[in-house]
């Protein structure tokens, strides 16, 4: 389905929660909390930077929940999947051009893990067993993906997957495809921080807001009050 930031009331999920039809998700609704991954990269023994791209549905959700990890350095929302040439949000939205919704999440490997990062991404931020679709969005451009940079991240979240499928955190076995090899586009500045900058729309006050909430709850060694943000710490970062 595809979103709109001018009229976001053409969402499903909005239309029927300013109605008054459904109340926001509780946070057990949103909450799958997976172990601690076996197979990780060591802490780095000083700051600096690693990069790993993500995908899980709409991406105002999944940068929200990421800008209030600790250790994340930045989180740019944009695509991953197809070329250049097709990467703005009108024609991706079409679902025919192989990009997903994407995050690049910036992080510090002194602070946070990237078997830490997946947690985050495979607990809280979306459902990784929803086929081409996440809540009332459909299409392969909402479809969970991992775009590793290298074949060491490759490795990490594949092993991980399959640790959370063989401890049956899920009803159903995870959809998550390991996409390596794909270039990150970023999306236009008005997807960027849509979450801590729109906190009363609809959508994110059903879909989203109780991802943070649960990041909070299941995960508070690893969560923060402040969000990173892309106004501040840029699109490059």
């Amino acid at each position: 389905m595809k979103k709109t930031t001018l009229v976001p009331m053409l969402c499903a999920a909005a239309a029927l929660a300013a109605a008054g039809l459904y109340s926001a998700r509780s946070t057990a609704e949103s909450t799958h909390l997976t172990p601690v991954a076996a197979v990780d990269e060591q802490p780095a023994s000083a700051p600096s930077k690693e990069t790993i791209v993500l995908a899980g549905g709409c991406f105002w959700g999944v940068q929200g929940v990421f800008q209030h990890v600790k250790g994340v350095v930045n989180a740019v929302s944009g695509y991953a999947g197809g070329d250049k040439s097709a990467a703005e949000y009108e024609t991706v939205s079409t679902g025919s051009t192989g990009h997903a919704e994407s995050v690049r999440v910036t992080y510090d490997p002194s602070q946070i893990t990237l078997g830490q990062i997946l947690r985050v991404y495979f607990s809280v931020a979306h459902d990784p067993t929803e086929l081409n679709h996440q809540g009332p969005d459909t299409g392969t451009q909402y479809r969970s993906a991992i775009f590793p940079h290298n074949a060491e991240q490759a490795r990490i979240a594949k092993a991980y997957i399959a640790q959370i499928n063989q401890a049956r955190i899920y009803n159903a076995a995870l959809v998550t495809k390991i996409e390596p090899g794909r270039e990150f586009f970023p999306a236009e500045g008005y997807h960027q921080d849509y979450l801590t900058l729109h906190p009363n729309q609809p959508y994110i006050v059903y879909n989203d807001l109780p991802k943070i909430t649960a990041l909070k709850g299941t995960l508070p060694d690893l969560y923060r009050e402040a969000p990173v943000l892309v106004a501040k710490a840029g699109l490059s970062e």
